[in-house]
């Protein structure tokens, strides 16, 4: 049997409701739409997030970076992180602490193909970045230094 289904209303139930934070900001890094698990995940409410700028969940030493990338993506139309790759970041939450997350976008375009803003989805990884950097410091401490005495 099919069921009608309002596709307006589906997307924007997708979007807020979805695990992973959601976050849309324009050609000039302002916060625009901040969906539930944004707010879980950085602590910032949906009115704090809305017309801030995207400096609110970056490091101060990634900045530069941030948005060298950032504006370079809006002027040249393309980047290789619209196209599923993942990218894994330190962020910022509200209370100060960094998480690791890991974020892919989706460019969105006017009418005539410019960039206009950028979604990004991102998941907070903290726990297993956390748990690989502790297997990794357990494996370092079994392994033998080769370059010790008797090499």
């Amino acid at each position: 049997m099919d069921l009608p289904i309002d596709l307006d209303h589906f997307c924007l139930t997708l979007v807020r409701e979805a695990p992973d934070a959601i976050i849309f900001a324009d050609a000039e890094g302002v916060i625009r739409f901040w969906n539930r698990s944004a707010e879980r995940i950085f602590g910032f409410s949906e009115a704090e997030a809305l017309g801030q700028s995207l400096d609110m969940i970056i490091p101060e030493n990634l900045r530069v970076r941030h948005w060298a990338g950032f504006s370079a993506t809006i002027r040249s139309g393309s980047t290789r992180y619209g196209s599923g790759e993942i990218l894994a970041v330190p962020a910022l939450r509200k209370d100060g602490g960094r998480i690791s997350i890991e974020f892919t976008i989706v460019p969105f375009r006017d009418n005539h193909a410019r960039i206009i803003g950028i979604a990004a989805m991102l998941r907070d990884v903290t726990a297993r970045f956390e748990e690989i950097r502790a297997l990794r410091r357990q494996l370092a401490q079994r392994i033998p230094d080769e370059s010790g005495p008797g090499t």
